[in-house]
């Protein structure tokens, strides 16, 4: 039973809506169509046998009353047949004429919908007592009945409209009507319920990437989607009021640090001796740290996004990566689109600081396809093994059997870079390279209004 209930699971994971519009539109539709077409089969059901029923029963007497007229007019003449005949056609709208010595066919086999014929020869049965014979199939307009008389037969056609119902197309009509109405009524109440839930998803969205608001967003919808939207909005006051003050505590601590390490400097300048070297070079490195440590903990925040040449800001990045062998390859050049410019350039310098220091050769290449920014970093360097991958990006984390244990670094880059990229509400990922060394792929979606 729980293997039944999994797999029903599964089937309908798969193959059901994933849009909350579709499935709504589903949950109110799929309950009115089933319920409208159960009505519509019991009702036309019951309407079809009954009216059938009833046109019958109207047909086999007039048919009776024919049999009963033609027996007691066959000794007035020879031409009582045809008086009955004109009787029937002007009276009961029924083709009449009579055959002498003819015999009747053979019967035919019962069609598969046989409720006229089930009827109608129930009827002529019950009501001529003599020998029939019925085709409701043969022609598309009428029906034809022939009943043994003494030396004759009688042929009858009715007309199919007489003994069937005619106004079925009308109840079709009706369920057809009413159906679209509900569905009409359905898109446009969902359509308004909806647009809320839209615009509190786009909003989170767009403040997930650090870019403001759509400027008609506000609090609306149903109970629950007001009281999502505003704690929406008020988790977003928090976060930033969080962010400003951070970064204002950032700034002062950064600015006493680098207070101090350049009274550091200036005192190293004017100490003689051949030791102060290695001073100055400690206290380039503490400077390069507390900018990592710095970078780290600031992030993106504080940083408007822009229009950006992502070619350009490449170039920038790989400056520093002199003496290496560096090839760029940009498609769509140039290539606009928004970020944070000195945050982006920031996890470009990166990763080619951390390719240039383990290899001599660094390829990039930048496109855009599918509304995403894809960048590619490789190098020709020793790699990172697979399960060592993820590990990499952990802050103050460092791979010394993989990289060279002789560079210096703070372990911060890689968690800068994908905090940076994630900040945009992207990914980056590692492999391997066909140039020998390590892959970074970094993708970001682009905004189509935006970009």
């Amino acid at each position: 039973m729980k293997r039944a209930l999994a797999w029903l699971d599964m089937f309908f994971a798969a193959w059901t809506p994933k849009g909350l519009y579709t499935r709504a539109l589903i949950i109110i539709i799929a309950p009115i169509l089933i319920l409208q077409s159960i009505l519509a089969l019991v009702f036309l059901d019951r309407h079809w046998q009954v009216v059938t029923s009833r046109l019958s029963v109207a047909t086999a007497q007039e048919i009776a009353m024919l049999v009963s007229a033609y027996d007691w007019a066959k000794d007035k003449g020879p031409d009582a047949g045809g008086r009955l005949a004109e009787m029937a056609r002007d009276q009961l709208n029924l083709s009449v004429r009579f055959v002498p010595g003819e015999e009747l066919p053979i019967a035919r086999s019962k069609p598969f919908f046989a409720l006229l014929d089930r009827h109608m020869s129930e009827e002529i049965r019950y009501r001529i007592h003599r020998p029939y014979w019925i085709d409701t199939v043969g022609s598309s307009a009428h029906i034809e009945i022939r009943v043994k008389l003494d030396g004759a037969v009688m042929h009858v056609l009715a007309p199919r409209a007489q003994l069937m119902p005619s106004n079925t197309h009308i109840f079709l009509v009706w369920m057809v009507a009413s159906s679209t109405i509900l569905l009409i009524v359905a898109i446009l109440f969902l359509r308004n319920q909806i647009r809320p839930i839209q615009s509190l998803a786009d909003a989170a969205d767009r403040f997930g990437r650090g870019r403001p608001a759509p400027s008609d967003f506000k609090v609306r919808g149903a109970r629950e989607v007001r009281l999502a939207a505003q704690a929406f909005l008020e988790m977003r006051d928090r976060i930033e009021r969080h962010v400003e003050q951070r970064t204002i505590m950032l700034a002062g601590v950064s600015h006493d640090l680098r207070t101090v390490l350049t009274r550091f400097r200036l005192q190293l300048a004017m100490m003689p001796g051949a030791h102060i070297e290695s001073l100055k070079r400690d206290v380039d490195e503490m400077q390069e740290m507390l900018e990592d440590y710095m970078a780290f903990a600031k992030g993106a925040s504080g940083e408007q996004v822009q229009r950006v040449n992502v070619r350009q800001v490449v170039e920038e990045a790989a400056a520093g990566a002199q003496g290496k062998t560096f090839k760029l390859e940009v498609r769509q050049d140039p290539l606009m689109v928004s970020l944070r410019r000195n945050a982006f350039k920031r996890a470009i310098v990166n990763l080619v600081s951390n390719a240039s220091r383990y290899s001599g050769t660094i390829s990039i290449r930048a496109l855009r396809s599918r509304g995403w920014l894809t960048v590619t970093v490789e190098d020709d360097g020793p790699g990172i093994p697979a399960d060592k991958r993820e590990e990499v990006f952990r802050p103050f984390h460092s791979l010394n059997k993989a990289r060279n244990q002789n560079v210096k670094a703070t372990g911060l880059g890689l968690a800068i870079t994908r905090d940076i990229i994630r900040g945009h509400g992207g990914e980056i990922t590692l492999g391997n390279s066909v140039l020998g060394g390590l892959k970074a792929v970094i993708r970001i979606p682009l905004q189509p209004a935006a970009d």
